[in-house]
């Protein structure tokens, strides 16, 4: 595998409520940490806010680390989706052009979180109605292809190096355009079966495959779940304020998930893998199994309630075991 990454999440807001502060400190710790500690090579770097992406893709590019730079846009209209990929194109090709390996990620899941393509005001909405409306998945998938031919179009009027998009398999994406073939690819217990034939379905396509995002969180029976695993959070609107139920703490368990995923993208020849994700800063760890929120979150590293860590002082947060697991075969291919 040519890059081994980790996602890299720079602040989602919504409905004006920011899931993480924006301390330039911090990240620029947190990302030499993901190159010498984590042992990557690459990062892909998201968010709402493409300011907060442009600072970030500066200093990983300046780390020495490959750039993949990922606009995560939520709830916008086809317009507004296309305006904010034209200007982080613009801020993606600064970075590029100082020297860094740049790719454009032309946004991730746009179906699913945005407006126009699946019925529903929220993702859960979005997700049910496409489960219930198998057969109008061909219709989704022509929405989504001419959405992103046009978006293709716009990016590279602006961007000079590689261009992909995150995508998930029930958009059925037509990858002519696009330089790579990126998928989110979860392993639930229903695919498991199936799993690393469908990886080696992608790598069988003429053009390198990405995983731009694969993971589970950290409870007992999470590794089924896959991409599911985090629905166990409760929500007040936007802000989330506890657990749905009583769940047994696993570490392990995420950790072996990554292992295992990762010896299949391996086996089957994936040129870029990114875990999900290094930190979520608005799901803490807490005593109270009931409150502990990062037991319904992707990042390798659990968010501190109150202070900062030991492992590396003055930062809000401690190493999981999904960051040994990772640093260990980063470090060991």
């Amino acid at each position: 595998m040519r890059a081994k990454g980790i996602g890299y999440d720079t602040g989602i807001i919504l409905d004006g409520v920011e899931n993480r502060p924006f301390d330039r400190t911090i990240m620029e710790r947190e990302l030499q940490i993901i190159r010498d500690d984590l042992h990557c090579t690459a990062v892909r770097i998201f968010g709402t806010e493409p300011d907060r992406i442009e600072f970030a893709a500066h200093h990983a590019a300046g780390l020495g680390l490959e750039v993949w730079f990922s606009p995560f846009p939520h709830h916008l209209d086809r317009g507004e989706l296309l305006d904010l990929l034209a200007d982080a194109a613009e801020r993606a090709e600064r970075v590029r052009l100082g020297g860094a390996e740049v790719v454009f990620v032309a946004g991730a899941e746009v179906s699913l979180f945005n407006r126009g393509f699946v019925p529903g005001d929220t993702i859960q909405e979005r997700v049910g109605a496409l489960l219930a409306r198998g057969p109008e998945l061909g219709r989704l998938s022509a929405q989504v292809n001419d959405f992103l031919g046009e978006a293709v179009s716009v990016v590279r009027e602006r961007f000079g190096g590689k261009v992909t998009y995150a995508s998930v398999p029930l958009e059925n994406v037509d990858w002519t355009p696009f330089d790579i073939v990126s998928v989110d690819a979860h392993r639930s217990k229903e695919v498991a079966h199936l799993y690393q034939q469908g990886i080696r379905s992608l790598v069988a396509q003429d053009k390198p495959v990405a995983i731009t995002e694969f993971g589970c969180t950290a409870y007992r029976g999470a590794a089924d779940l896959g991409a599911r695993s985090g629905e166990i959070i409760e929500y007040d609107g936007v802000v989330p304020v506890g657990i749905n139920g009583d769940y047994v703490r696993d570490e392990e368990e995420q950790a072996t998930y990554l292992r295992e995923l990762l010896d299949v993208f391996t086996a089957e020849g994936v040129d870029a893998a990114f875990a999900c994700t290094f930190v979520c800063y608005g799901l803490p760890h807490r005593p109270d199994p009931r409150k502990d929120l990062d037991l319904g979150s992707w990042g390798v590293v659990k968010v501190l309630d109150h202070g900062s860590g030991e492992t590396y002082p003055g930062l809000p947060w401690e190493p999981k075991a999904a960051f040994a697991a990772l640093a260990g075969y980063y470090g060991g291919h």
